[in-house]
C-alpha cells in the first residue's frame, strides 16, 4: 500500500463532497483531483482485497476512477459518493479478475501492514500470524459474506452503504455481514 499512501495528498478541510462534485461536473480540475485524492486509498484497498495483486489493484483502481469521473453526470446522490465509487471499484476489480482469470479475493497484504505497525518484535510476529489466520478464514467465506465483512469492517461503511455497494437490500447486507462474522468467529476458535 506504500505507493498508494504516497499518492494521497492531504484533504481540503471544510470542503464537502457535494460541492466538489458540483465543481468537478463543471470541469474544475482541482475539485476532481481533490475527489480522487480523498478516495484513492479506499478504492485501492477495495481493489487489492478483490485481486490480491498490487499491480492489478492499481490498474483496477485507475479504471474505477476513470469510469466514475466519466460518469459523474449520472451520479444521482441516492447513496454517498464514496459508496457509489466503491461499487464502481468493486465492479472494476471483478471485471479485471475475470479478464485475468484470477478469482482470489483476499490478500495477505493486511497482515504485512499490521505487522509493520507494531514496534515490539514478539507482538509484531503474533499480530502478523493472527492477521494471516484471519485472512485465510476470510478467504473461505462466500463472496457476499466476505465483501460485507470487508466493507463494514475495513471500509467502515454503514449497512445501507454496504447494501448499495453490493447491490442488495439492507437486510441482505446485514445478514451477510452477521453470517460472515459468525463464521469467522467459529473458524478462529
Amino acid at each position: 500500500m506504500s505507493e498508494i499512501a504516497r499518492l494521497t495528498v492531504p484533504l481540503a478541510t471544510g470542503v464537502d463532497d457535494s460541492s466538489l462534485l458540483s465543481r468537478a461536473r463543471s470541469g474544475d480540475r482541482e475539485a476532481t483531483e481533490l475527489l480522487v485524492s480523498r478516495y484513492l486509498r479506499d478504492v485501492y484497498e477495495m481493489t487489492a482485497r478483490v485481486l490480491s495483486d498490487r499491480d492489478l489493484a492499481q490498474d483496477a483502481a485507475q479504471d474505477a476512477f476513470v469510469n466514475a469521473l466519466g460518469a459523474l453526470h449520472r451520479f444521482r446522490g441516492e447513496s454517498s459518493f464514496r459508496t457509489w465509487l466503491l461499487r464502481i471499484a468493486l465492479n472494476s476489480a471483478r471485471t479485471l479478475a475475470r479478464k485475468r482469470g484470477r478469482r482470489r479475493e483476499v490478500t495477505i497484504e493486511v497482515a504485512e501492514d499490521v505487522a509493520a505497525e507494531s514496534s515490539d518484535e514478539v507482538n509484531r510476529i503474533s499480530n502478523a500470524d493472527e492477521a494471516r489466520r484471519i485472512e485465510t478464514v476470510l478467504q473461505k467465506l462466500p463472496e457476499k459474506q466476505r465483501m460485507a465483512v470487508v466493507l463494514r469492517l475495513q471500509q467502515g461503511l454503514s449497512y445501507p452503504e454496504v447494501a448499495a455497494a453490493l447491490d442488495c437490500s439492507e437486510g441482505a447486507a446485514r445478514v451477510n455481514y452477521h453470517l460472515g462474522v459468525k463464521r469467522l468467529r467459529e473458524q478462529m476458535k
